[in-house]
C-alpha cells in the first residue's frame, strides 16, 4: 500500500471524519458540544480498552530483553525531548522560561487519544503491535514532566515552587500528583489486569471493550475536534510563525529518535509505528494537570492550543499514515 494509499484511508476513516466534524462546528461557533462527564467516560473507555488488550497481549507474549529495552527507550524519549524542544523554543521564539519549559514538557509526554487512534488505524490494516507497547506509553508520561521542572528551575530561579515555605511538603504533593495521575492509573492498572486474567480475560469483555471500541474513538474525536477548534480560535494570538513551526517540527524530531531506537531495538512494523507516534505527540491530558500545580505562573493555554489545535490534528491527519509507512519503509517493505 503506497502512502498516498495509506494518508487517504486514514483522511476518509469515520475517527479522522468525525474529529473534522468537531473541528469544524467549533470554528464555525456551532453550539453543538460534548458533557463534560461523558468525554471523561470516553477517556475511561478508551485507557481500559487499551490497557486491558495490551496487558491481555503481555501475557501472551511474555517478558523479554525486547520490552525492557523499548520501556527504556520510552523513558530516555520522554526525559530527552523537553530538553530538545526547550532549546528550539528559546532559540526559535521570544517566550519566557517559564512557558517554553512548560511547553517542552508537553511534547515529551504523550497523547493516549493519539495512541488509540494509532490503534484503529493499525487495526484497519490488519497490522499487529506489541501489547507492552500500552506499558511504554505509560511510562512515558511522568519522565517529561520531571525534565520539564528541572528545565524550569535550572533557568529561573524565582518560580513559586521553588519560594514555597515548605517545598518539601509542595514537592511530595507534586510527585504524588504525577505517580497517581488518573490517566496513568486507568492505563497501568487495566494493562495490569489484561495481564493477569489474559486472553481468558479478553474473551469476557471483548463484546464491550474490543468490538465497540471503534464507535467510542469516534465520540470521543468528536469532541477533540471540538476542544481543538475552541482552541484555535481562542489562542490564535500566540500563533506566531515561530511557534506553529515547533509545532510541527518538534513531533518530527520525536520521529526521528523515536525511528532509530525503535530499529535498534528490533520492534514489528506496528511496534516501530506506535513507538514513532507516541513520540510525535503531545500531552494534554496528564502533563496540563502537574504543570497547573507545579508551575503555575506558566501560561496554560499556549501548550494547549499548539498540542491540541496543531500537533493533534497533524498525527492524526497526516502524521499516523506516514508514521505506518517509515515503519514499513524500515521493516524492508515497499510503499510505492
Amino acid at each position: 500500500m503506497s502512502l498516498f494509499d495509506l494518508a487517504l484511508q486514514n483522511l476518509l476513516s469515520p475517527m479522522v471524519l468525525f474529529f473534522a466534524l468537531g473541528l469544524v462546528s467549533a470554528l464555525i461557533r456551532s453550539d453543538l458540544y460534548v458533557p463534560e462527564e461523558i468525554a471523561k467516560l470516553l477517556v475511561i473507555y478508551l485507557l481500559i480498552s487499551i490497557g486491558f488488550r495490551g496487558g491481555a497481549e503481555m501475557a501472551h507474549y511474555g517478558l523479554d530483553k525486547t520490552l525492557i529495552l523499548s520501556i527504556a527507550a520510552g523513558i530516555i524519549l520522554s526525559f530527552g525531548m523537553p530538553f530538545i524542544g526547550y532549546a528550539l523554543l528559546k532559540g526559535t521564539t521570544n517566550l519566557k522560561t517559564v512557558d517554553a519549559a512548560s511547553i517542552a514538557g508537553h511534547y515529551g509526554s504523550i497523547s493516549a487519544v493519539t495512541f488509540a487512534a494509532l490503534t484503529g488505524a493499525l487495526g484497519s490494516l490488519g497490522i499487529k503491535m506489541e501489547g507492552y507497547l500500552v506499558a511504554v506509553a505509560a511510562a512515558m508520561e511522568a519522565p517529561a514532566i520531571f525534565a520539564a521542572l528541572l528545565i524550569a528551575r535550572s533557568s529561573d530561579k524565582s518560580l513559586s515552587l521553588k519560594k514555597a515555605a515548605d517545598s518539601t511538603k509542595d514537592e511530595s504533593s507534586f510527585l504524588r500528583h504525577v505517580a497517581f495521575n488518573g490517566s496513568i492509573v486507568i492505563l497501568v492498572g487495566a494493562f495490569i489486569i489484561g495481564t493477569i486474567t489474559g486472553q481468558r480475560g479478553l474473551v469476557i469483555i471483548k463484546p464491550f471493550f474490543v468490538d465497540l471500541f471503534p464507535g467510542f474513538l469516534c465520540l470521543f474525536l468528536l469532541e477533540m475536534g471540538l476542544v481543538a477548534g475552541r482552541g484555535l480560535r481562542e489562542g490564535r494570538h500566540y500563533l506566531t510563525p515561530p511557534v506553529i513551526v515547533f509545532a510541527i517540527v518538534m513531533p518530527l524530531t520525536g520521529v526521528l529518535l523515536a525511528a532509530v531506537l525503535s530499529k535498534l531495538i528490533g520492534l514489528s512494523v506496528g511496534g516501530s509505528a506506535a513507538l514513532i507516534t507516541l513520540a510525535a505527540s503531545a500531552s494534554y491530558i496528564a502533563v496540563p494537570a502537574a504543570m497547573r500545580l507545579a508551575l503555575p505562573e506558566a501560561n496554560a493555554s499556549i501548550p494547549l492550543t499548539l498540542s491540541l489545535g496543531i500537533t493533534f490534528p497533524f498525527n492524526l491527519l497526516v502524521g499516523i499514515p506516514t508514521y505506518i509507512a517509515l515503519a514499513q519503509w524500515m521493516a524492508g517493505f515497499a510503499i510505492f
